[in-house]
């Protein structure tokens, strides 16, 4: 038999609408969704737009950047950038440079990848905007302090 769970004495909140980290997750789960569907039909995926705008924006001005840059800027940890970026070159949209260490590579946007970034980011951004359009000006403003607070942690 379960024993009833008395959320009264574990929980801070009376209803889950009221605790940050659940309406965090309803709210990244759909906005992801969307974000998600306008890539699908440019054959990427999430991870691998971040990481093409993240080496595109990085490599903007033709600078050569680690993969390490590019998963810290990105957030992602090693491993899975690495995994990203070998996905994006068996895609020929990136490509890898030895470095002057050996053991690193300097990751960079193949033409294709360009075009692929080209086509993307405005479809990504556009979402978006649709996304977020429920907010006022002021409320979008606040929200974009909010993230930048939390993303510093």
């Amino acid at each position: 038999m379960n024993k009833k769970v008395d959320f009264k004495h574990i929980s801070a909140y009376e209803m889950p609408e009221q605790s940050p980290g659940f309406l965090l997750w309803h709210v990244s789960t759909a906005w992801r969704s969307a974000i998600e569907a306008v890539l699908k039909p440019l054959d990427l995926t999430h991870p691998q737009f971040v990481v093409l705008a993240t080496l595109g924006w990085l490599t903007r001005n033709g600078d050569r950047v680690s993969q390490a840059a590019v998963g810290t800027m990105a957030g992602l940890d090693p491993n899975t950038t690495s995994q990203i970026i070998r996905g994006l070159e068996a895609k020929n949209l990136v490509k890898r440079l030895a470095a002057a260490d050996v053991r690193a590579k300097n990751p960079l946007l193949t033409s294709a990848g360009s075009a692929k970034l080209i086509a993307a980011l405005p479809a990504v951004e556009q979402a978006d905007a649709q996304f977020f359009q429920q907010l006022s000006a002021q409320e979008a403003k606040t929200m974009l302090i909010i993230f930048q607070k939390l993303a510093k942690r």
